[in-house]
């Protein structure tokens, strides 16, 4: 008489322990981790330091506080550099699997790949908004320090503040979550960075923002929308420019991961491994 052995079903919250110790056994993602934000904080610290030394020399008052926000407290080198790391470790996640052939044990432990997409995708998640946040306030409270010397910081509080800080804690996990889904697409470890490096920081400088139909595009952009959700001040009416909208800018943050990761789930559902 012979007997069958059912496996129980693999639950979900399985998959997102089974990914988790994927993450946290490889070294050099916490290494390329820890380099990203010392970098990103330094830039606030080297930003904040140049401004109070031309207070310093310039014996005058000091403009407006806010005006400091996006330039030091969120420098663009620092955070465009976080975008390229957290879209490359993203795109690691998947990639790696694929170039040693883990995928193939994968999938054959877990026949549903887009559950095993979306675990990945949600450990992602969460690492990343973890770091986004430590960077975030990190360069924020280093920044404001400094200025504080010249009376020229604001509190986390300020008017415009909260606001910086989240969208530049996000932006992380969005360029992460887009780096993972074109992991997924590509397959290929030089071609997916290529890819992602040309998709979050290049393709937008193609569109100018003094054309309507070319600001539009421009606007749909991560970096376009991170760089009007960490401006605190309106717009310029009288400014030949095109400028994105808040509530512009917060959509796209939520529909280039949702978009990223929808596909790679639909991609791995219709194609062999």
């Amino acid at each position: 008489m012979t007997t069958h052995t059912v496996l129980p079903p693999v639950r979900f919250g399985d998959l997102i322990a089974a990914e988790w110790i994927k993450i946290r056994s490889l070294h050099s993602t916490w290494w390329t981790i820890g380099v990203a934000a010392l970098f990103v904080i330094g830039s606030a610290a080297v930003a904040a330091g140049a401004d109070y030394r031309n207070l310093s020399a310039a014996g005058t008052a000091p403009r407006r506080p806010a005006d400091f926000l996006p330039f030091d407290a969120f420098p663009q080198p620092g955070y465009m550099t976080l975008m390229l790391v957290a879209g490359g470790v993203g795109a690691i996640t998947v990639v790696s699997e694929y170039g040693s052939g883990l995928i193939r044990t994968t999938t054959v432990a877990v026949p549903a790949r887009g559950s095993v997409v979306l675990a990945k995708a949600t450990v992602t998640a969460a690492l990343w908004t973890a770091v986004g946040t430590a960077v975030s306030t990190g360069a924020f409270l280093v920044s404001q320090v400094i200025l504080n010397g010249r009376h020229a910081g604001v509190p986390i509080t300020h008017p415009g503040v909260p606001r910086a800080l989240v969208a530049s804690a996000l932006l992380a996990p969005v360029c992460a979550l887009t780096g993972l889904g074109l992991g997924v697409l590509i397959r290929h470890g030089a071609a997916t960075m290529a890819t992602c490096a040309f998709t979050l920081l290049m393709l937008p400088t193609v569109f100018s923002q003094s054309k309507r139909w070319s600001a539009d595009v421009n606007h749909t952009m991560v970096v376009a929308a991170w760089q009007r959700l960490v401006q605190n001040w309106a717009p310029d009416p009288d400014s030949r420019k095109f400028s994105a909208t808040v509530p512009g800018a917060w959509t796209v943050y939520g529909l280039w991961p949702l978009i990223a990761i929808a596909v790679a789930v639909l991609a791995v559902r219709r194609r062999d491994v």
